[in-house]
């Protein structure tokens, strides 16, 4: 039997009414451009924060106990204040067949979180695997076939971000969250 890979990342982790509503978008923008990929399932959805890599799991341990407890010990010294995010806009990135919603106005708590949570991971010696700027997006689509030519303007989904989490990623298995935090001054 082949062990499956662990993704272990940071995110902001939508509640259920507003994983309702993205959904709701999501159709909305596969019936009118049917891009020919494949719809996340709602259960799915978040926005990345921080990556942390992908790991094999030894058989004593499904994922690097070591990183998880000092990625915690990081989480756990972040401070920021809850913010307002707004997903006003859809994508997708060139030479990817991703499609995305995102928001068309900066946010700076967003910014914010993603800045000290990357410095607390650095504090703490957890290399991250993120891209070297932020590009916060919310993934909707895999698979596309059909490229979105520019960003468009979706009706806006307000989310007031509260937490963050940090989640475990098996291929065929739900999301598992292993850790969330607070956001407070």
């Amino acid at each position: 039997m082949q062990s499956q890979s662990h993704r272990l990342f940071f995110a902001l982790w939508p509640g259920d009414d507003l994983r309702h509503a993205i959904d709701l978008t999501s159709v909305r923008l596969e019936r009118e451009f049917t891009p020919g990929g494949r719809r996340l399932d709602a259960a799915r959805f978040h926005l990345t924060l921080q990556f942390l890599g992908d790991f094999l799991p030894v058989p004593e341990a499904p994922a690097p106990e070591a990183l998880i407890d000092n990625a915690r010990a990081a989480a756990a010294q972040v401070i920021a204040l809850p913010f307002e995010l707004t997903l006003d806009c859809a994508g997708s990135f060139r030479g990817s067949r991703v499609w995305w919603l995102g928001t068309g106005t900066p946010a700076p708590g967003l910014h914010h979180l993603w800045q000290v949570l990357g410095d607390a991971l650095e504090q703490h010696g957890v290399p991250t695997r993120s891209a070297a700027g932020f590009s916060p997006h919310l993934t909707i689509q895999r698979n596309a076939r059909r490229h979105l030519a520019e960003t468009m303007p979706v009706a806006p989904l307000n989310w007031t971000v509260r937490d963050f989490v940090l989640v475990d990623s098996q291929s065929c298995h739900p999301y598992r969250i292993i850790g969330r935090w607070p956001l407070q001054a």
